[in-house]
């Protein structure tokens, strides 16, 4: 496998490129920000949350996870 997505890190960043706060999406999550900095750090998720980050951030977290596989596969096929 190429590469792996971390997706803590993935949706950090996607909250920082929009202007968006920590505290501004501990909000809309439900959660305070001490959960969020503990998924930050993780390098993954349930896909419930998942969907709900997704909603929330206006990002297709799934996408990026579906070109990393079809990527994959790629470079699987090539060896």
């Amino acid at each position: 496998m190429k590469e792996e997505i971390h997706i803590g890190k993935l949706i950090r960043r996607t909250l920082k490129d929009d202007g968006h706060t920590v505290t501004w999406l501990a909000r809309q999550m439900g959660c305070n920000r001490s959960r969020l900095y503990h998924i930050f750090k993780s390098p993954d998720i349930d896909t419930e949350k998942l969907r709900k980050f997704a909603e929330i951030l206006h990002h297709n977290f799934f996408a990026d996870y579906s070109a990393l596989f079809a990527e994959n596969q790629s470079v699987a096929t090539e060896v």
